[in-house]
């Protein structure tokens, strides 16, 4: 099998290994830390990556994504102030298990469904990717391009509350990207008179400014400054700290089921490992026999949302590998990296680069045993260390590592203004409403697309009916306009529930 290849192509990097056991840890400790997201942390250090070989670099992000995702759950166990947005629905029943002297099973219980929703995760994109593949080999370009108009319309319409604000978000990035030459007529474009923008807008200094910058700006204007305490929650009883075999055996069904429902949302893009852990949580609280004992601190209150964020990890990756779409806001900021490295994503990535892919699927598998044993053993003793931290000395620190990493990036001050930019315009779309993920994205997937549409033209003499001559391509229009058609409905039968909601509340008093 390709994948013990890919064990042997990362075990004889003994770089890459080291840096795999690192971010686990390193991840931990970002989904740990309320206020960093773990896409603002990845972001601030896609600049270290230039160093690095490809699959040493991709591996040390990659894991980093897998493990923030499980150290959300820490500070939610312990502090009742998830470190992620998904980690939220692991608190319902989480810290209420860990008030009730119990931290250790619920900590144990939160790592054991991580890395079991986050394997089988993993076997779909292992198995998944390549089949897709297989279906898309033969894709030309107005096939392609009907897909990034897809994924365009179906990101910009999912995340967030609002489909207008969504679409407008995805133009925006989209615009930023047509900055710098023309590739196909090597004209400056939408240059405003300056030469520095005629070698474009780079993605790091975007990444690290509507991210990290717009972050610091939210949360400095909300935090308190106040550190989160923790009282010593856990018994002396073993059975009070542990995860039982009998324990797991009952969560087995939950887990599997909330794994499913993770590995399905991973593959839509734009829906993200918070949809998930909901959907999971809800799902399971209607069928559960003691429902009533669902948010005092059910085990598998924790089960059902840490297995479904973290079975999202693999499937965000298949649409991003197979077909160059980013499934959500960190498969965007790894495609950034392979191109970065000069590593084509799409179809052929399987022939020209199958050993670093593989090697990348490996770095996954051993970054989840990692993070595992990790978070089995140590994560009360790394919330505990988290929390003693105060938060006005971890914002400046970072508040400094952005413009070095934004300088970094091509040594360039103007890489720093244009950081300076996206921060300020981040952190103005997401008081707004508007959506930094739909932006980011689009910026990334702009440039490939305008490529794929202009060469569909050049293929044709009739011009934009080549799109419709190709069976696909009206299949992928048809995709995003039910799903834009579908979005827009609900979002007006909401409003008019609410209005109705309202009119009675209103006749009744």
């Amino acid at each position: 099998m390709e994948i013990l290849s890919g064990f042997v192509t990362l075990f004889s990097d003994p770089i890459a290994v080291v840096l795999v056991f690192a971010a686990a840890l390193i991840g931990i400790i970002v989904g740990a830390t309320p206020g960093l997201t773990t896409a603002a942390a990845i972001a601030m250090l896609v600049p270290l990556t230039f160093f690095l070989e490809p699959l040493q670099a991709l591996a040390f992000l990659y894991v980093i994504g897998k493990s923030g995702r499980y150290g959300g759950s820490i500070a939610a166990i312990l502090f009742n102030t998830p470190g992620t947005a998904a980690a939220a629905a692991t608190a319902q029943d989480g810290y209420p298990l860990s008030c009730a002297g119990k931290t250790g099973k619920a900590l144990k219980t939160s790592a054991v469904a991580s890395v079991f929703g986050d394997f089988l995760g993993d076997m779909l994109l292992i198995f998944g990717a390549v089949a897709v593949v297989s279906l898309t080999s033969g894709f030309g370009p107005p096939e392609f391009f009907a897909l990034y108009l897809a994924a365009f319309v179906i990101i910009s319409s999912v995340i967030g509350s609002s489909v207008t604000k969504g679409l407008i978000s995805a133009a925006a990035g989209a615009f930023v990207a047509m900055i710098g030459i023309d590739a196909m007529e090597g004209t400056p474009r939408l240059d405003f008179g300056h030469p520095a923008f005629h070698a474009g807008i780079s993605l790091v200094p975007v990444l690290i400014g509507m991210f990290v910058l717009s972050e610091i700006a939210l949360k400095v204007e909300s935090t308190s400054g106040n550190n989160r305490q923790n009282d010593e929650n856990s018994t002396a009883l073993p059975l009070d700290n542990s995860f039982s075999f009998d324990e797991f055996k009952s969560c087995l069904p939950v887990m599997l089921r909330s794994s499913g429902i993770g590995a399905f949302i991973g593959l839509m893009p734009g829906l993200g490992s918070s949809v998930a852990a909901f959907a999971a949580y809800g799902a399971e609280k209607r069928r559960a026999k003691n429902a009533d004992e669902w948010g005092k601190g059910a085990i598998a209150g924790i089960a059902a949302p840490e297995s479904a964020n973290n079975a999202v990890n693999g499937p965000t990756m298949i649409p991003m590998l197979a077909l160059g779409i980013p499934g959500g806001t960190i498969a965007a900021i790894l495609m950034g990296v392979f191109l970065i490295h000069g590593i084509t994503i799409g179809p052929s990535i399987f022939e020209s680069s199958s050993k670093l892919v593989f090697g990348l699927f490996a770095s996954g598998l051993v970054g989840i045993a990692v993070y595992g044993l990790i978070g089995y053993y140590g994560s009360s003793v790394i919330g505990n260390v988290v929390a003693r931290v105060p938060i006005r000395l971890i914002y400046p620190y970072i508040f400094l590592t952005c413009f070095i990493s934004a300088f970094s990036t091509r040594t360039n001050i103007f890489d720093v203004f244009i950081m300076a930019a996206a921060g300020l315009l981040g952190y103005l779309m997401r008081k707004q409403g508007y959506s930094t993920a739909a932006f980011i994205i689009a910026f990334v997937l702009a440039r490939g697309a305008e490529e794929a549409f202009r060469q569909s033209l050049l293929l044709s003499n009739e011009g934009a009916l080549i799109f419709l001559q190709r069976p696909v391509a009206v299949a992928f229009f048809a995709i995003g306009a039910l799903i834009l058609g579908s979005r827009i409905w609900q979002n007006q039968r909401g409003k008019l529930s609410r209005r109705n909601l309202y009119g009675a509340a209103g006749g009744q008093r």
